[in-house]
C-alpha cells in the first residue's frame, strides 16, 4: 500500500474523487473500470454499496496503488473503517466527523476525510488529525462557502462533495477546493448502461480541473 503522503498528493493532483454509489456491488466495479479508463486514479466506494468491502477487496486485487487511489466512503465508525482498510482502501470518507474513526485512522496512517460544513465542524475536523476536510453537503451553499470558510481558515484543506457538476467545477476550484467529490455528476450514465459515457464525463472533470488550476 502506497503511503499516506503518496495518496493525499496523488488526490490533490488529480483534483478529483469520484464517488462511486450503486446498488449493486457489480455495477460498482464496472463502474471504477470506467472511472480509471477516463484517467481518475481517485476512486471512493461507498459503504452503501451491498457489500462494499468485497468491492474494494477486488479492486485492490486488480489493480495497482499506482493505477488506482481507492478509498471508502460513507464509513460512519471506527469498526467499518478498519473493515476497509484492511480490504485495501488507502483513504476513508465519511459525511461528518467521528473522532474515533479518525483516530483509528491515525493510528494506521491511512487518509481520513470527515465531513463538515460550518467553521466550528471545519476545526473540530482538523484538531482531531483529519488529512482533508470534506464540505458536505456542497449543493447546500455552492462555491461560495469554500472562499467563505478559508477567509478565517486560509490553511484548511476542503473537499467539497455534493452539488459539484462540469458547470460548477471551476468555481469550486477557483474559490480553493483541494479536490472535488462528484458521485451522480460523474456516474449517472451508468444508470441507462452508458459506461462510455462516464468514461468521457471523468475525463472532462480532470480537463477542466486541470485548466482551472492553469488559469489560476
Amino acid at each position: 500500500m502506497a503511503n499516506k503522503l503518496q495518496i493525499l498528493n496523488r488526490i490533490v493532483a488529480a483534483g478529483l474523487v469520484a464517488v462511486v454509489r450503486t446498488e449493486s456491488a457489480d455495477s460498482a466495479a464496472k463502474l471504477a473500470d470506467a472511472i480509471l479508463e477516463g484517467g481518475c486514479p481517485a476512486i471512493e466506494i461507498t459503504f452503501t454499496v451491498p457489500g462494499a468491502y468485497r468491492v474494494i477487496e477486488q479492486l485492490a486485487n486488480r489493480y495497482t496503488p499506482d493505477q488506482l487511489v481507492l478509498g471508502a466512503g460513507t464509513v460512519l465508525d471506527p469498526e467499518t473503517a478498519r473493515i476497509a482498510i484492511l480490504s485495501g482502501a488507502s483513504y476513508v470518507v465519511a459525511p461528518s466527523l467521528n473522532i474515533e474513526t479518525v483516530r483509528l485512522c491515525n493510528r494506521y496512517q491511512v487518509a481520513s476525510m470527515p465531513g463538515a460544513m460550518t467553521v466550528k465542524e471545519v476545526i473540530d475536523a482538523m484538531e482531531a488529525g483529519a488529512d482533508i476536510v470534506k464540505l458536505f453537503p456542497g449543493e447546500a451553499f455552492g462555491p461560495a462557502i469554500v472562499k467563505a470558510l478559508r477567509a478565517p481558515l486560509p490553511q484548511a484543506p476542503l473537499m467539497p462533495t455534493g452539488g459539484v457538476d462540469l458547470d460548477n467545477v471551476r468555481e469550486w476550484i477557483k474559490a480553493g477546493s483541494v479536490a472535488v467529490g462528484v458521485g451522480g455528476g460523474v456516474t449517472r450514465p451508468a444508470q441507462t448502461g452508458d459506461y462510455a459515457a462516464v468514461t468521457r464525463t471523468a475525463r472532462e472533470f480532470i480537463e477542466r480541473i486541470a485548466a482551472a488550476r492553469a488559469n489560476a
